[in-house]
């Protein structure tokens, strides 16, 4: 949909006491009264800077006034909060020290979109996924407790968080060690539904209230001799809680509730909070906000406002135009595929982890959603009911961001792999995704699929490709799965009919001498015109596994040098399987392999990521050269170069 940013300021607005807030300590100086005043400044602080450097956008603005609540009732950083989702930590960051850093936010070597210990003492825990914020904190008050120390934790989690298994996993264990731990649900809509009523909120305020907790736990005590009258009172107690709480399961598992109220009243916020600070025990606050709070079109349409880009000039300059436009999404290809597959096969069940539009499957949701299932935040889960399904004979596909399926790695290899269950993955983001940075980078799943037996693993270099591919793995009966990247592809014209390209044969499309580079996926371009210049041979190898053994063996007789191309790390990747055939078959050949350093990329441009790492074509081209110059190889003139016969 086409966005509106009419009520982002276009100037940076006027917040004299947020300017005023370096640290936390500051704002805590304040008297409770200018809370309001600090809200208002921030959210309108937060709407412009966002506004002008793109970023994570409605999760921030619902969460402004429990971050000023927070931070005025907590000692932070001594005390502990940890954000989860991560994207909720922008007027975090804007109220710890990095107001003025905001304008650098997912650029390279700026301010992180996610909270990352190694920027500041305040962010406590990286969170770049979800689900783990109660694991974390209560890892945190078990340390207190261990080291004698007063410091608390609590764990913000939210925005869909509260659906992974994670969560459920580390409630349980919480309240079985009875930890001092707060954990504030954060229910945007985006997970659970809330219970919204003056009913609700007003025995919220009770329960939290000192002198109903004081009565509790003197009563208990009191009567702790007479089990029937205590058993009576609990009974009663929960009976109430059941009628205006949305669920019961956080007592049942041993937490103390306490909600939902209006997460956008920063009075009854810190009301409430402060009377739970001090309570000893597992202590769990439901609250209810809006996404986007404070921006119409974000609180009305949240999915599409999660993130935005930069606001760019209304009156843009004129440039040229590019050479060739760029081809579609590889998102919207496999969303494309994936409905002209259903078409054609009943059989054919979609899933995905909360990725529904992310993959591009909302239009296949629309027309088959009898086929569809998005089961939230559970990986794990997604994996198993695809082994499920493929046991009845059903044709699972599993659409999953790369860094999303090393979540589910024990369901790929039990329930998937070694009952060699015909499944079929969806590989999104695969390799450097830019901005998001090291947790959302897709560059291990080569190294931790293709040692898994009996997976097929596909490389697609181009648009047409990624079609054809994801039809040959459909087709392959048993596990199989297509890695694309994040973005367009090159502008290739996409074949409506579906082709199941031939299983592990690589496609030769450049012929030149001395030198050839094995290309997978979509680092094709690069490495080819890296080619032209140095009039080498290039190979586009399609499969990961099985390689194209024959044709590698070919290439290791014919030429002196053979180099191995991927937007994957090194170590593990697709050129390390060409290393070990190499090796395994004692062939005698020179090679050299190009792909990720052994350390975690960070945020920026994805252009400008590969080309720090040597992948783009001067890089290439450049490793080449220097490779070539250590052997003692002299580049030849093209016109007088005799073309090896692969």
């Amino acid at each position: 949909m086409q966005k509106s940013f009419d009520e982002i300021p276009l100037t940076r607005p006027a917040t004299p006491l947020l300017d005023s807030i370096e640290t936390p300590d500051k704002l805590r100086a304040l008297d409770r009264s200018l809370l309001v005043q600090v809200v208002d400044e921030l959210r309108a602080y937060l709407l412009w800077s966002v506004g002008h450097s793109g970023g994570h956008f409605g999760a921030g603005l619902g969460v402004v006034e429990l971050t000023v609540a927070l931070h005025y009732l907590y000692n932070t950083p001594d005390d502990r909060l940890v954000w989860d989702v991560g994207h909720q930590c922008y007027p975090h960051k804007i109220l710890t020290g990095r107001r003025e850093k905001m304008s650098s936010i997912r650029q390279q070597g700026g301010l992180s979109g996610f909270p990352k210990r190694s920027e500041s003492p305040f962010d406590t825990f990286g969170v770049g996924h979800s689900s783990t914020s109660v694991s974390a904190a209560l890892g945190m008050a078990l340390g207190a407790e261990m080291s004698g120390s007063s410091h608390r934790a609590v764990a913000i989690i939210g925005d869909g968080a509260m659906t992974a298994g994670q969560a459920f996993e580390a409630l349980n264990h919480a309240a079985h060690t009875r930890s001092n731990l707060l954990v504030i649900l954060n229910d945007n809509n985006m997970s659970i539904s809330h219970s919204v009523g003056g009913l609700a909120t007003y025995f919220a305020r009770i329960w939290a209230s000192k002198s109903y907790i004081t009565l509790r736990e003197g009563g208990k005590k009191v009567l702790s001799s007479m089990p029937s009258a205590w058993n009576f009172l609990r009974r009663t107690e929960e009976s109430m809680k059941n009628m205006v709480s949305p669920d019961a399961l956080f007592e049942s598992i041993g937490f103390n509730y306490i909600g939902p109220i209006d997460g956008h009243d920063v009075d009854e916020l810190v009301r409430t909070i402060n009377n739970l600070r001090d309570l000893d025990g597992p202590q769990l606050l439901h609250i209810y906000t809006t996404k986007g709070k404070g921006f119409t079109p974000a609180e009305a349409d949240p999915i599409g406002y999660h993130a935005i880009n930069k606001i760019e000039p209304k009156t843009k300059p004129i440039v040229a135009a590019p050479s060739k436009p760029p081809g579609p999404k590889y998102q919207d290809i496999f969303g494309q595929w994936l409905c002209d597959m259903a078409g054609k096969d009943e059989k054919l069940v979609a899933i995905t982890p909360a990725m529904c539009e992310g993959s591009g499957m909302l239009a296949y949701s629309q027309q088959f959603p009898e086929r569809f299932h998005d089961v939230a935040i559970c990986e794990q889960h997604a994996l198993t009911l695809a082994a499920g399904l493929a046991c009845e004979n059903q044709k699972p596909v599993v659409a999953i961001y790369s860094t999303f399926l090393q979540r589910a790695y024990d369901q790929l290899i039990h329930d998937i792999a070694l009952q060699d269950l015909d499944v079929t993955f969806g590989i999104d983001r695969a390799g450097l995704v830019g901005e998001d940075g090291a947790t959302h980078g897709g560059v291990f799943d080569i190294a931790y699929l293709r040692c898994v037996p009996n997976m097929i693993i596909a490389a697609p270099s181009d648009e047409n490709e990624c079609r054809q591919l994801l039809y040959s793995c459909y087709e392959h009966k048993g596990p199989a799965a297509v890695r694309y990247p994040r973005g367009n592809g090159p502008g290739t014209a996409i074949e409506s009919t579906m082709t199941a390209l031939a299983l592990g044969k690589a496609n030769i499309v450049r012929r030149g001498s001395d030198v050839v580079i094995l290309s997978f996926g979509v680092l094709l371009p690069a490495a080819l015109a890296a080619a032209e210049m140095l009039d080498i041979s290039v190979i586009d190898m399609r499969w990961v596994k099985p390689l194209d053994e024959k044709m590698i063996e070919e290439v290791c007789r014919q030429y002196e040098l053979v180099v191995t191309v991927e937007d994957h790390q090194l170590m593990g990747g697709a050129g390390s399987a060409v290393n070990e055939f190499v090796h395994q078959q004692g062939l005698q050949v020179n090679l050299l392999n190009l792909g990720l350093p052994d350390h975690f990329i960070h945020h920026g441009k994805r252009d400008a990521l590969l080309s720090q790492a040597g992948l783009d074509v001067p890089g290439i081209k450049l490793s080449i050269e220097n490779r070539m110059a250590k052997l003692g190889m002299v580049a030849k003139n093209a016109a007088t170069q005799v073309a090896p016969s692969i």
